[in-house]
């Protein structure tokens, strides 16, 4: 009776190595065809396995190319993927040019310092001799916005492709961007009708340790005594500021670098825009940077988690979107 169990069980061995092999394969293959999914959407991480296998690497030298000549331009490439995606979601429509009959979102008074509009169109161009008609501007747009931040020194991450482009841009959408005068109560309410949390806003406003802001932007902390301001740094604004509305000052010391120096600012008081000194004024959010001041590794994992969620905002499909020749037109 026992030579008998035995051989059952050395018997069905092999038959469970088999069954295990073989659902093995079979996610492996569900995996392959279908990529990582994100929801309802369609996004998947290899959407162009099989339509434009080079697309990542194309993305990637391009944007490395010109951040190689230009570091500022990592802050451009940012900014536009944020503004592109907090109006009318992720759909390429800040790359749209203005026409006789319809003035975009991209010369709209907040939009008018973005940068990178360039890149985006090398990266197109080269894609439309390798694979025409089919990688979007938008995903180009959330890709390059990926690479620009490991470039300049921050966390490397994935996103999930598969975003179509939009067919409106209309400047008057952008009365929905955040302005720089906003205090921490308008950044969490903006910042919550799309589904962020107070920490994941806190998170994103780390970009900012990447790039420069016009006096425009912050002059108006100067016209009176800001007590969220240092009197030094207040002194150093207002030299800026005395070379026009469009002098720049960076918003931290390390400008072409993505590190937690910003956060590190704002603990001094040394916030460029009352958007960013709000963060350590307000109790609502002071403890999230305090700790991305003394926590780099927090910051960027916090970042790129974030970053991942707001290129999901409100993704087109076939049914609403297309795939642009043109960057800078609709179809």
């Amino acid at each position: 009776m026992c030579f008998v169990k035995m051989l059952y069980k050395s018997s069905m061995r092999p038959l469970k190595m088999v069954m295990a092999k073989l659902l093995t394969v079979l996610l492996l293959i569900e995996v392959f065809a279908h990529g990582f999914r994100y929801g309802a959407d369609g996004l998947t991480m290899n959407y162009y396995l099989m339509s434009c296998p080079f697309v990542e690497p194309v993305v990637k030298n391009i944007v490395n190319r010109a951040l190689q000549d230009d570091p500022t331009l990592a802050a451009g490439l940012i900014r536009m993927h944020f503004h592109d995606c907090f109006i009318e979601g992720c759909d390429g429509s800040v790359l749209i040019d203005s026409t006789k009959d319809n003035t975009a979102e991209k010369d709209s008074p907040g939009n008018l310092s973005l940068r990178g509009f360039e890149v985006i169109d090398d990266i197109k161009e080269e894609l439309e001799r390798q694979c025409p008609g089919v990688v979007s501007c938008a995903d180009i747009l959330a890709m390059a916005a990926r690479d620009a931040v490991f470039f300049a020194g921050g966390p490397v991450y994935d996103i999930p492709k598969g975003r179509k482009d939009g067919r409106r841009s209309k400047i008057e959408d952008t009365i929905n961007l955040p302005f720089p005068t906003f205090n921490a109560s308008e950044l969490i309410r903006s910042f919550g009708q799309r589904g962020f949390s107070a920490q994941e806003m806190v998170a994103l406003s780390g970009a900012h340790t990447l790039g420069v802001a016009r006096c425009a932007s912050f002059k108006n902390r100067l016209d009176q005594v800001d007590p969220t301001l240092d009197a030094q740094f207040a002194k150093t604004l207002s030299r800026t500021c005395s070379s026009g509305d469009n002098a720049q000052q960076p918003f931290d010391a390390t400008s072409n670098d993505f590190d937690n120096v910003y956060f590190n600012a704002l603990l001094r008081k040394n916030g460029v825009l009352t958007s960013d000194q709000t963060l350590y004024t307000s109790p609502k959010t002071r403890n999230f940077v305090t700790a991305y001041a003394f926590n780099q590794a927090m910051f960027f994992f916090d970042f790129q988690q974030a970053m991942v969620k707001m290129g999901l905002l409100e993704v087109k499909d076939n049914s609403n979107g297309d795939v642009r020749d043109n960057c800078r037109k609709i179809n």
